[in-house]
């Protein structure tokens, strides 16, 4: 048991997993007459055989409302060609068999309630699997054993032609063959040995070996129950359950999932982790385990605690782990949208409803002392020390939820108190979008305009120049000391009208800073004048650019890019566009988007490059996270990204980036447009010590479906900030002191003026 918890560790960390699902059961038919089971019985006269489309729906939709991801459809095997009633019944339904009823059920769910189908619908024919594939997420038949002896007379399988070891071996590798995720296991205490247990294993072990299919492997105990032939027959003490967890751990290895269901071993369950397992299997709020009704369910509270209490969190799955929600090879495509909906960046279930930018508050932050996972603790302690992690501990502290994230979260905030102490900066600032015509059709954006996007927020618009003037000088009246203007990569735009724009700029207002243009501008502009980059960024910086926005960053990883906006500048290309403006003296700001395709391996990837820039450059004045709004974001609304981060990752992104910049960045800037107020609060706890710009106009956001409005002015900054008993101050872009007077205008600002703006009719 010790090698085995060792060996368990190291594939799964500090993570014990359920999936929260509703139980269907399809039909009690069953060709098979095992010895123990309950489940099954033959046709009752004047009772129906099968479940009714609305029946399956009453009870999906109980499960959709209790919080269930997943839909289990349990059933017996090919009851037709058995029972007449059976064939009659299907017959009256529309159908030729049972596995044909089924895959009109799974698919019925799936459309009306969101649920996930698995189906455990026995042995099968690859045509068989295959059409299940269309409509489930995994699919499952328990091995049991592979002693052919107990399929004999006096056996327990004697009569059951589908528990042949061979037939069920043989759906295992068919269905390994089609790529479905798959569950099976062992039954213990049916009269097998220990050695046929062993080849049981070796057998599912060289399945997976051959395919990686087998996502999980269950080792459950028998339970006698009445009024079967079993029901004398001794059961496997908890002693022999702990010996199989453990020998399946070592046989299986360190990534397999090991799963025993915890409603079968009765008080102190818990003891099962100290044997190996990693996972509780399916748990309901809603439906019995039809299976064992004699059995219940322990709340999930219940769980969480028993696990607790031997040293692990309980984190909630899918029917699919995360290792098989590769969705290209996994799961079919009419599937890809419900699973995207359902799972943060680990393939784990979505912990919260909180939306980036909607209005649902979001959940609260605990305060949980020591970690768990003591990989968590060393990466703390590392990077707490100075020291530049990798992107495995960068990566673990991605990962970290329950008492390991409030640590994270706890730790990042200490080093903010070491760093800036109780203050909290902003800039009073207005944002200038210029046009939002622009010749890429990124996936995350909804606020960039072409001849496709007509049907995105408001029409195409070009402001002219004037209007840009008009607009800094009243900010400067405003008490503004920056304007931030950035835009669409307008086709009919070079690099004069990138310096035309900064000059109208500093027209209207000579004494403000100047934060434009990002590194696509950038090079858009030097292209179109055929100049090197840094050439052209020492042009605009005598022409009064003062600094430049990081943004076009997304994810720094071309395998993200490639998905996002794979006709955009890559990865390279950025950090070659950042290192030039920070060697001819213009310090940029640093960012990340994500919440969309991206996992925290990307994440880290993304912050170890701003970091390791930083190091040689010193040029990045903050970090700021800017969480993907997805709601009207076309890759969202086409299926292909997931909604957003959950707030969970949204504060960890603050509070790893403060881990993992330390001491090279010093300023952790949180958008107030994406996480709204509650959120903002949050992630000044986590090591947030900077809340940006007051914007005064914000639009690329609001395009994307954010609604926490499009200025904050310095009285409400003001207040958040001291609301959680810190200490609010004015800065300008580079982190200087502001001149008195606009500081003073500021608080006393003029309401704005209507905007102003050339609307293009065509791009």
């Amino acid at each position: 048991m010790a090698e085995a918890r060792a060996l368990r560790d190291r594939g799964h960390g500090a993570f014990v997993s359920y999936s929260r699902k509703v139980f269907i059961p399809l039909t009690r038919l069953c060709r098979d007459v095992c010895s123990y089971c309950t489940f099954t019985r033959p046709p009752r006269k004047g009772e129906r055989s099968y479940l009714s489309p609305d029946e399956v729906l009453e009870i999906a939709r109980a499960g959709a409302a209790a919080g269930c991801r997943e839909a289990l459809f349990t059933l017996g095997d090919k009851p037709e060609l058995r029972f007449r009633a059976a064939r009659e019944e299907l017959a009256e339904l529309g159908y030729a068999t049972t596995i044909d009823y089924l895959v009109a059920m799974c698919r019925l769910v799936a459309e009306e309630t969101g649920l996930l189908p698995h189906a455990n619908p026995g042995v099968m024919t690859a045509d068989e699997i295959a059409a299940l594939r269309t409509v489930t997420i995994s699919q499952g038949i328990m091995l049991e054993t592979t002693a052919e002896r107990l399929s004999d007379k006096g056996g327990p399988h004697y009569g059951s032609p589908d528990k042949h070891p061979a037939v069920r071996l043989e759906t295992i590798r068919l269905a390994g063959e089609l790529a479905v995720p798959f569950t099976s296991g062992i039954l213990i205490g049916i009269g097998e040995t220990r050695d046929e247990r062993i080849d049981a294993l070796f057998a599912l072990r060289d399945l997976h070996a051959a395919h990686g299919h087998i996502q999980e492997v269950i080792i459950q105990n028998f339970r006698a129950k009445p009024d079967t032939r079993m029901a004398d027959a001794d059961e496997p003490d908890r002693d022999e359950l702990l010996w199989t967890i453990a020998a399946a751990r070592l046989i299986l290895g360190a990534e397999m999932n090991i799963q025993a269901p915890p409603n079968l071993s009765g008080e102190g369950f818990g003891q099962l982790i100290e044997a190996g397992i990693n996972d509780w299997g399916g748990v309901s709020p809603v439906t019995p385990d039809h299976v064992n009704p004699e059995a219940p369910w322990p709340a999930i509270a219940r769980l969480a605690r028993e696990t607790a209490a031997h040293g692990k969190t309980l984190v909630e799955r899918l029917a699919a782990y995360p290792s098989h929600l590769g969705l290209d090879r996994w799961q079919d495509k009419a599937l890809h949208r419900s699973i995207l909906h359902a799972i943060d960046a680990s393939g784990l279930a979505r912990d919260d409803r909180w939306r980036v930018g909607g209005s649902t508050p979001p959940p609260a932050i605990g305060t949980g002392g020591a970690p768990r996972n003591p990989a968590v603790a060393d990466a703390i302690a590392k990077a707490s020390d100075g020291q530049a992690l990798n992107e495995a501990e960068v990566v673990t502290l991605f990962n970290a939820r329950g008492p390991d994230f409030e640590a994270v979260c706890e730790a990042a905030n200490r080093l903010r108190v070491e760093v800036s102490g109780e203050t909290v900066r902003y800039v009073v600032n207005r944002n200038i979008n210029y046009t939002n015509i622009c010749v890429h059709r990124c996936g995350f954006c909804a606020f960039s305009k072409g001849r496709r996007a007509a049907q995105l927020r408001g029409p195409a618009y070009d402001i002219d120049y004037d209007e840009v003037a008009r607009r800094t000088a009243e900010a400067w009246e405003r008490g503004a000391t920056e304007v931030c203007m950035q835009g669409g990569i307008h086709p009919r735009y070079t690099g004069e009208t990138y310096l035309a724009l900064l000059q109208a700029a500093k027209r209207g207002a000579p004494g403000i800073h100047v934060h434009a243009f990002s590194p696509l501008e950038v090079r858009q502009g030097a292209g179109t004048l055929g100049m090197p980059i840094p050439d052209y960024l020492a042009m605009l910086r005598d022409a009064g650019l003062a600094s430049l926005p990081g943004t076009a960053a997304e994810i720094l990883d071309d395998e993200i890019r490639d998905i996002l906006c794979p006709d955009k500048l890559n990865t390279a290309q950025w950090l070659e566009v950042l290192s030039a403006a920070h060697e001819v003296g213009l310090r940029t700001t640093s960012t990340v988007m994500y919440g969309h395709v991206e996992r925290p391996e990307h994440w880290a990837r993304h912050l170890l490059r701003i970091r390791a820039l930083q190091k040689r450059t010193g040029g990045i004045t903050e970090f700021v996270p800017l969480p993907f709004v997805a709601e009207e974001a076309p890759i969202y609304l086409k299926g292909r990204a997931r909604p957003g981060p959950t707030f969970r990752e949204a504060i960890l992104m603050h509070a790893v980036g403060r881990l993992a910049f330390h001491p090279v960045i010093s300023n952790i800037q949180v958008s107030w447009v994406k996480m709204g107020e509650e959120g903002v609060k949050a992630a000044l706890a986590a090591g947030v010590n900077d809340l940006g710009g007051t914007l005064m106009n914000e639009s690329i956001s609001r395009a994307a479906g954010a609604e926490h409005g499009q200025e904050w002015e310095p009285q409400k900054m003001d207040a958040v900030i001291r609301s959680i008993g810190r200490v609010p101050e004015h800065r300008t872009t580079l982190y200087g002191q502001p001149p008195r007077d606009q500081i003073a205008r500021s608080y006393v600002a003029a309401p704005l003026e209507p905007l102003q703006q050339t609307t293009l009719r065509t791009a």
